[in-house]
C-alpha cells in the first residue's frame, strides 16, 4: 500500500520510494493478485483522491498495471473517465515534460520522463513519515 511497514521502501527523507517499492516481493506479489483477479472479472482500485496524479495508486501501482499489459482507467468527478494515457500525458506537462507528453518519435524518452515526473509528483504527493522514524527501524 501506500504506507508501507517495511522500512525498505522508504527514502532517507522518510518518503515512500514507489520505484524501489515496485521491486519488492510485496508488490510483486499483490500485483499478481490484481492480474488473477482481473483474468476473472472487472477490478476497482478505489482512493479519497479525485485525482489521480494526487494518488499513490498511479504513481506506484500504474506503472506496474502497464508493464504487464493492463491499461487503467480513472473514474473522476462528475463520472468522467480519464484513460491512463491522458493521465500520464498530464502528469509529463505539469512536471515540464510536454516535449515528450504525446506523438514522441522517442518512446523510451516518454517512458524516462514519465518515471522522472512520478517522481516528481510523488516528491509533493507520496506520503512520508518523520526522517527520524526511519533511522529507528
Amino acid at each position: 500500500g501506500g504506507r508501507p511497514d517495511d522500512p525498505g521502501a522508504y527514502r532517507a527523507d522518510g518518503r515512500v520510494d514507489y520505484r524501489a517499492r515496485r521491486k519488492s516481493y510485496a508488490f510483486r506479489s499483490g500485483l499478481e493478485r490484481v492480474l488473477a483477479e482481473l483474468e476473472r472479472r472487472s477490478l476497482v482500485l478505489m482512493c479519497a483522491e479525485e485525482d489521480p496524479l494526487e494518488c499513490h495508486r498511479f504513481l506506484m501501482i500504474c506503472p506496474g498495471l502497464v508493464a504487464a499489459g493492463v491499461l487503467p482507467l480513472h473514474l473522476r468527478k462528475g463520472g468522467r473517465i480519464e484513460t491512463q494515457e491522458a493521465a500520464e500525458t498530464r502528469l509529463l506537462e505539469s512536471n515540464s515534460f510536454a516535449d515528450v507528453a504525446a506523438n514522441t518519435l522517442f518512446p523510451e524518452a516518454r517512458a524516462e520522463a514519465l518515471e522522472k515526473a512520478c517522481e516528481l509528483q510523488a516528491e509533493k504527493f507520496g506520503f512520508r513519515v518523520d526522517a527520524l522514524a526511519v533511522d529507528r527501524w
